[in-house]
């Protein structure tokens, strides 16, 4: 196990640990699969090809410049099957969720909203104030990140603003839509293996997530050298390895449960259930003795599935 400072890039950490697998395991070839954000163009780049293949995503700037280069088509995104294309020696699995592109529309038109309500208070304030109009609306597309837009006309008190439709349309057009790529060949995993090796990523994001501030709370740290902060990382890894085999060992609790709200059976309500078990200290005309709760039956069949005897 390795801890790494908290300043440090996840993309400076990329080539050193698939140098480190290689080495450690005597693994001659690695597919890495990273998100967005460790498997950048430059690193992608530096990469040995013949040694190393990679699955990532791309950002929704690099969609947009493989439409303007032809190399895909908005029309292509499907939401019910995965479409593949080649180009110089990269498949792009281009996947479309429904959901997904629901969620980003409501998001844009959310700050959409937000932005032009503030824009409208400066446009019609007339009232002089330390910043100028053009300072405060800047401020404003900065904070909601909506700048590209809006269209601004005018300067200082004739300061006028309007919506970019066409962007914003061209912008719609990709909501949902999303492209993971590799350089692996196809007749060493398929374009559904690819994205399911991609989407599997969120697995490890949920178990960070976990870790860091749902069930085990690695945070916050308040050790001050390095082998404290060490040692409270791995106590919060090893809870974590204890916690998925917990998870696996349950897995029959959950199989009949429903789905979503109503399922019963989670794995906190595993937990509130099983701090019922109490140890008291009984003393009965001088002699102690120690009595264990007694489990109810579903108490008891959750016990049976972690294999803990009381």
């Amino acid at each position: 196990m390795e801890v790494f400072r908290g300043n440090t890039k996840d993309e400076t950490t990329v080539l050193d640990k698939i140098n480190e697998i290689k080495e450690s395991y005597g693994i001659q070839n690695v597919i890495f699969a990273g998100d967005r954000g460790m498997v950048t163009q430059a690193k992608y780049e530096q990469l040995d090809h013949e040694l190393v293949k990679v699955i990532s995503a791309l950002t929704h700037s690099s969609i947009r410049k493989l439409c303007e280069k032809g190399i895909v088509q908005v029309s292509m995104f499907d939401e019910e099957n995965i479409v593949e294309v080649i180009d110089g020696g990269i498949r792009y699995c281009l996947c479309k969720n429904a959901k997904t592109a629901a969620k980003e529309a409501k998001t844009r038109q959310t700050l959409l909203e937000k932005t032009t309500q503030e824009l409208d208070k400066i446009v019609a304030c007339t009232k002089k104030t330390k910043y100028s109009k053009e300072m405060r609306a800047g401020k404003v597309v900065t904070q909601y990140k909506m700048g590209k837009f809006i269209v601004f006309e005018g300067q200082g008190e004739s300061l006028r603003y309007m919506l970019d439709v066409a962007k914003i349309e061209d912008e719609a057009r990709l909501d949902g839509c999303y492209v993971v790529f590799t350089d692996a060949p196809q007749d060493f995993m398929t374009a559904l293996e690819t994205v399911e090796n991609y989407m599997s990523l969120m697995q490890v994001e949920q178990a960070f997530r976990n870790m860091k501030t749902v069930q085990l709370e690695i945070r916050p740290v308040y050790h001050k050298t390095d082998d404290r902060i060490k040692c409270h990382v791995f106590i919060c890894m090893l809870a974590y390895y204890v916690l998925w085999h917990m998870k696996q060992r349950l897995l029959p609790l959950s199989q009949d449960d429903g789905v979503g709200a109503s399922r019963k059976n989670t794995f906190d309500y595993v937990i509130e259930s099983l701090k019922s078990i109490r140890i008291q200290s009984v003393e009965v005309c001088g002699t102690k003795s120690c009595v264990v709760t007694t489990p109810s039956d579903e108490l008891h069949r959750i016990l049976r599935l972690l294999q803990v005897v009381l």
